[in-house]
């Protein structure tokens, strides 16, 4: 792949660069406001040395899962204005995403100047199965720029027009994100310095299954928490009273369990609610005692020093997945003191994005305490599961052509 310093070695300047990125931020549903500009942030690195070398950028992004129209709910605008504030400049939002609106703006760039496009999931041929509808779009796109940039690793798994399609018809080069991601996770997959322990989290095992079957022959450890937790508990018999369950996963998780000995660490303890509620009474309970019209809602403090004890040693670390409903303040603290042992190790900690990024910026611990903070959860787990990624299949024909 060509990297972002060799297209700036090779000179940007006066020459319009379309930048892909990852704008993908959480919104208030009643305000509209940003409530995590996580990436936002982690987009600067790359936009401000494009800028710093001359480029009129041409930022191409989305926002939700709007259903191929325009739809106001989903628009880029508050990005527009957060990602202005960030680089001290205006960041005019075109009213389009590859139309005449947005041809008008890019054509009236100047040297350092950025432009952002509408929503590109305004556009339904951006995720269509169809080639050539994709193409045409991916054609609109091209049009605009001279050069290709992808810094969008948390959309690097979809073959979508602005990541995968426009890539083939312009020179292009990896952003400083990608790159940092892709060096990560290759470290996680080729030649993990051990012990090497992996934390998984969330709510579904039929969303983890494909990774835990990846990873089970290559960690010293796997620790299960969050909602996932309670079909390996039900596999190893235990009653999980109204805790999430997927039946249809209690053999899987069972054969699981036989294959990896001692190595899958599960809950000993975990906090119940009658209902999901941040006001339901709680209380902590071992896992073989969870009544019947209860249900888990996060990890105990038990399981968090056993978490804790397993990942003191560790060299390298990879956690995915809250344990718990962090986002309810009785149900945060086994994701935290988790965090926080991870934070504490002395070797690589990698958080794989998604939720578990979100976990640590809105329970206040600090980022640079990790030794890296992905930005992309369902690309970082298809990386680990083996799986190629269109969006970085695409930028590694070595040329950049």
């Amino acid at each position: 792949m060509r990297s972002l310093d060799d297209l700036l070695q090779q000179g940007v300047s006066g020459r319009r660069v379309l930048l892909r990125a990852d704008l993908n931020v959480p919104l208030d549903k009643t305000t509209g406001k940003i409530t995590d500009d996580g990436r936002i942030r982690a987009s600067l690195p790359t936009l401000q040395a494009l800028r710093d070398a001359g480029a009129r950028v041409i930022v191409a992004a989305h926002l939700g899962r709007p259903k191929g129209a325009p739809d106001p709910q989903f628009s880029l605008a508050p990005v527009a204005a957060r990602l202005g504030e960030l680089l001290g400049t205006t960041v005019p939002l075109a009213s389009d995403v590859a139309g005449d609106d947005a041809q008008a703006k890019a054509a009236a760039l100047g040297d350092g100047d950025v432009l952002l496009l509408e929503n590109v999931r305004f556009e339904a041929a951006e995720t269509s199965k169809d080639d050539a509808a994709r193409g045409e779009l991916a054609d609109r796109l091209a049009a605009l720029a001279e050069v290709y940039v992808d810094d969008a690793f948390g959309a690097v798994h979809r073959k979508h027009a602005s990541v995968f399609d426009v890539a083939q018809r312009l020179p292009h080069a990896v952003g400083r994100l990608v790159q940092r991601e892709v060096e990560v996770l290759t470290r996680l997959t080729s030649d993990p310095e051990r012990p090497y322990v992996v934390v998984l989290g969330g709510s579904k095992v039929s969303d983890k299954l494909a990774v835990i079957e990846a990873l089970l022959p290559k960690v010293d450890k796997l620790l299960v928490g969050g909602g996932m937790c309670f079909t390996f508990l039900a596999a190893q018999g235990h009653g999980v009273g109204s805790s999430l369950l997927e039946a249809d996963q209690v053999d899987t998780c069972r054969r699981l369990l036989d294959e990896a000995g001692d190595r899958i660490v599960l809950p000993v303890d975990v906090v119940c609610a009658p209902e999901f509620s941040a006001d339901a009474p709680t209380t902590t309970v071992a896992v073989a005692e969870i009544p019947d019209d209860q249900m888990g809602l996060d990890v105990g403090p038990r399981t968090v020093e056993a978490f804790a004890a397993e990942l003191a040693g560790a060299r390298t670390v990879f956690w995915n997945g809250p344990m718990g409903v962090f986002e309810l303040a009785p149900f945060q603290e086994g994701t935290r003191g988790v965090a926080q042992a991870v934070a504490a190790i002395d070797g690589l900690s990698v958080v794989g994005g998604g939720d578990s990024a979100a976990a640590v910026r809105q329970l206040g611990l600090d980022e640079d305490a990790y030794g890296h903070i992905s930005t992309g959860g369902g690309a970082s787990l298809e990386y680990l599961e083996g799986r190629e990624l269109p969006g970085i299949a695409v930028l590694a024909d070595g040329t950049g052509h």
